[in-house]
Order: structure tokens, then C-alpha cells, then sequence
């Protein structure tokens, strides 16, 4: 088992590899933070006159019983009325279509109450920024709508999905230096000041360092607890054996399983 130092030094290290595409990161960065959200919003959507009223990270949209809860990183609601949901993406299935389709249906019911006309449905956005071109076109920004095969015009339902190619190079426009600074680790090199500010803060200041390392602690703790979880539900590994491979306590490991009901040998 490692010890408290121990443990903080790994989280230190994984701290200083974080960039804002990491989900975990990306949500602490914009967490409580209006005027970041709304730059960014400006730079991806092309709309530097947008005003941003609203904002919340991690928001749960579970209105449908029964049906999968979605949690959202970033959830935006701008002067008009927009509700805008922004992503980070590092794999291609996390960008899944159906994901989008989802997203959106989820923002739907949740902004239209019972008995209340259609037409009051207001526009949404489901922004997914990838690490990588996952359509392959070697563009920066991919604006997905819905038109109708017939007449070729815009069905405008008023449901809008962008795709935003992280790995874009373009070192001149502002866009192209966010998407730089998306997978940038170090906010010495990055080139949007007020993300590489916000960065700092988490990197570099005592507070903001030992707020981060908490959360991360708190993650490797959970990631080990369910790989102790399905250690435990092979019934090949001994307690011990698996308290060697995850470096958690025996006595947490035994609970795990008590709580689980799960037979297990010392």
C-alpha cells in the first residue's frame, strides 16, 4: 500500500501531464467560470457577440425514470436562449453519432415541461471537441445539421451538432490557437492567456495544486477500487493478492467483497 507522500507524488506527476481535453480536468478549468466559458463558446461557434448567462459543469440530466442519466461537462445557456452542451472527447467512440442524437434528446426534455407547446423547445448545441479528425477531412470544425434530401434546405428544428478537430494545426487564427491549447499540458506554451491563466491556477498556485491532487487521489482510488470489484467477481485472486495489485488496504478489499457478496479467500 502506498503511503499519504506517495500517494500525493503520484498525483503531482499526473497533475502536471493534464490538459484541458482531459475530461476531468477540462471540467475543474470551467467550473464556476462564466467568462471562460463564454470566450471559448465565441471562438468555437464563430460568434463573438455571444453572451453567456448561464453556466454548470457536470450536469446531470436524469428527467426520464428509468432511462440512462447523462452528465454533462460543460452545460451553457447563452442571451437568446441556446442551450449549449460542450464535450471533450479523447477516443473516437466517446464522439459515437448516437451519442450526439442522445445529448440532444436529453437537453430536450429536459427544457420542455408538461403541457407546453413544442414551438417553445429552445435551440440546442452538443459541441464535442476530439483529440483527433475522427471524419478524416483535415478540418478544424465539422457542423452537422439536418436538411431535407428532397429540396436540399435545412430542416431547422433548431438542433445543432459541431464536431471540433482538437488536432487542427493553425497557429494564426484564434481558433486554431485554442485547439493548441487543448492539448497542451504546459500553460507556459499555450496561446489563449485566459486559458493558460486558468491553467496556472490549477498548476502552479499551492491551493489550486492540492484542490487538484484531492480529485485525482480521489480518482486512482475509485479506478482501483473497481479493479479490485472485478478481480473479486473472477474468484481466481485471493485478497491478498489483489491488495498487491491494486495497492489498497486488505481490510477495504475484504469489504468490497462483503458488500458485494462476493466469496473470497484470504
Amino acid at each position: 500500500m502506498y503511503s499519504a507522500e506517495q500517494n500525493r507524488r503520484k498525483a503531482e506527476e499526473a497533475l502536471k501531464k493534464l490538459r484541458p481535453i482531459d475530461d476531468n480536468f477540462f471540467r475543474e478549468l470551467f467550473r464556476d467560470n462564466i467568462e471562460l466559458t463564454e470566450l471559448v463558446l465565441r471562438i468555437l461557434m464563430d460568434k463573438p457577440d455571444l453572451k453567456v448567462t448561464e453556466q454548470e459543469t457536470q450536469y446531470d440530466l436524469k428527467r426520464l425514470l428509468g432511462a440512462r442519466s447523462v452528465c454533462l461537462d460543460v452545460k451553457a445557456t447563452d442571451a437568446e436562449g441556446r442551450k449549449i452542451n460542450i464535450e471533450v472527447q479523447r477516443s473516437t467512440a466517446g464522439a459515437n453519432p448516437h451519442r450526439a442524437r442522445y445529448h440532444l434528446s436529453a437537453l430536450d426534455v429536459e427544457h420542455l415541461d408538461a403541457k407546453q407547446d413544442f414551438s417553445k423547445l429552445p435551440d440546442t448545441y452538443i459541441i464535442f471537441i476530439t483529440e483527433t479528425d475522427i471524419f478524416g477531412a483535415d478540418e478544424a470544425v465539422y457542423p452537422i445539421e439536418r436538411i431535407n434530401t428532397k429540396t436540399n434546405r435545412l430542416f431547422n428544428d433548431g438542433e445543432h451538432i459541431i464536431y471540433i478537430n482538437a488536432s487542427y494545426k493553425d497557429d494564426k487564427t484564434p481558433l486554431g490557437k485554442l485547439l493548441h491549447d487543448f492539448l497542451c499540458s504546459n500553460p507556459d506554451e499555450m496561446k489563449t492567456p485566459e486559458l493558460a491563466n486558468r491553467t496556472r491556477t490549477f498548476k502552479e498556485t499551492p491551493r489550486g495544486v492540492s484542490y487538484m491532487c484531492e480529485i485525482i487521489e480521489k480518482l486512482q482510488e475509485e479506478r482501483a477500487l473497481d479493479i479490485a470489484l472485478n478481480f473479486l467477481k473472477l474468484g481466481k485472486f485471493t485478497i491478498t493478492e489483489i491488495c498487491a495489485g491494486t495497492q489498497l488496504p486488505f481490510d477495504t478489499v475484504k469489504q468490497l467483497a462483503i458488500d458485494n457478496n462476493i466469496a473470497y479467500t484470504v
